[in-house]
């Protein structure tokens, strides 16, 4: 599925980080695993620390106090907000959805649109699009997208292959109408025949929780887990990595008319440096211009490494600067989507952090 959208423009960024620091150098003593292989692991996929929420922190917490920032320092007003997207795996409750939460919190009119999206590592391109969508409407000015992930709440930290992989994030990006905006491409792909590829097996009505499911034992792969813990078919993904997203990105610069030289960044989701540099090699793109540092400095938050990786790597020269974009995601579903879009000039491009206190 194509998508063309016009005069629609992002205009702040903002990344939400957990303060509480872990280091896979501290954790590798968990996993049932040599110290010398794990260590081996951390030069070959860019492992050192992530950020990791303490307990009993969800992802409406990350996102108000993101949101709340931006209140006072007078980046927001929370009058011109029309609508407002929560994209995350990992919502406070089952019901209701946690956009409502988050507008109760912060305290926001009735007459706002409030959507949760269950989406993972596609997300921040999802929720985009979903933006852009709704700015369509007249009645529609301004978009919050809030992307928000505890995924290491969902994890063993006794599982080496996802564990040093996860982080906590938010971000928060605001949407409006632009008639300066050039155009912006996307596309999108599903196939949830492979849904089992990334998944946590219980805990919802399929398999409910009980003692079997949430007991933890030792997996097939020599990994500590439960049923009810996240789990990935690393090979699995890699392979669909390297198979399905040059394709797409192919299709969508033809769709726009462009190449890859016209690109300034490809600002690709961050499963680890090593499943990166392989993808800018088979898409024949300079490594410089896939940046692949977010898993290694913060960790994998799902949906929200794209906004990171952006905000760590140029943030800074955004409020001047502006620079043509090929976002990218891929992940859980299976979904993968891809935006052509020109990014800049832009109200605010920063990183904050969450206040909190050693990791429960």
């Amino acid at each position: 599925m194509n998508f063309v959208f016009r005069h629609k423009r992002i205009s702040g960024l903002q990344v939400v980080v957990p303060e509480n620091e872990s280091h896979y150098d501290d954790e590798i003593e968990h996993f049932n695993f040599p110290p010398a292989n794990s260590k081996k692991l951390k030069r070959v996929l860019g492992f050192d620390r992530h950020r990791v929420v303490t307990a009993g922190t969800c992802a409406s917490d990350l996102a108000v106090h993101g949101m709340q920032n931006l209140f006072d320092r007078g980046l927001l007003n929370a009058s011109e907000i029309d609508a407002l997207i929560l994209v995350t795996e990992t919502p406070d409750y089952f019901m209701p959805p946690t956009s409502n939460v988050i507008q109760g919190k912060l305290g926001l009119g009735t007459d706002l649109w409030c959507i949760d999206i269950n989406q993972g590592c596609a997300g921040f391109v999802v929720g985009l699009i979903q933006g852009f969508m709704m700015l369509e409407q007249s009645c529609i000015r301004k978009v919050v997208l809030i992307n928000a992930d505890t995924l290491t709440r969902t994890c063993s930290p006794r599982d080496r292959n996802a564990w040093p992989i996860l982080g906590d994030a938010a971000s928060i990006t605001i949407l409006e109408s632009s008639d300066d905006a050039g155009p912006v491409f996307a596309n999108l792909r599903m196939d949830g025949s492979q849904h089992e590829a990334i998944m946590i097996p219980a805990g919802g009505f399929r398999i409910p929780h009980s003692d079997r499911t949430s007991a933890q034992c030792e997996a097939d792969d020599g990994n500590i887990r439960s049923l009810e813990n996240y789990h990935m078919d690393g090979i699995a993904v890699l392979n669909f990595v390297q198979t399905s997203i040059p394709p797409l990105v192919d299709e969508l610069l033809e769709q726009a008319g462009k190449t890859k030289d016209d690109v300034d960044w490809f600002m690709f989701h961050q499963p680890n440096r090593f499943m990166l540099e392989k993808l800018a090699d088979r898409m024949d793109v300079p490594r410089e211009k896939m940046p692949n540092h977010i898993v290694e400095n913060f960790g994998n938050a799902s949906s929200v490494t794209v906004p990171t990786a952006i905000v760590h790597t140029v943030g800074d020269q955004l409020i001047q600067n502006r620079y043509t974009m090929c976002l990218c995601g891929f992940g859980v579903g299976l979904t993968w989507s891809s935006m052509l879009i020109d990014i800049g000039s832009l109200q605010f491009a920063e990183m904050t952090e969450y206040p909190g206190g050693e990791t429960a």
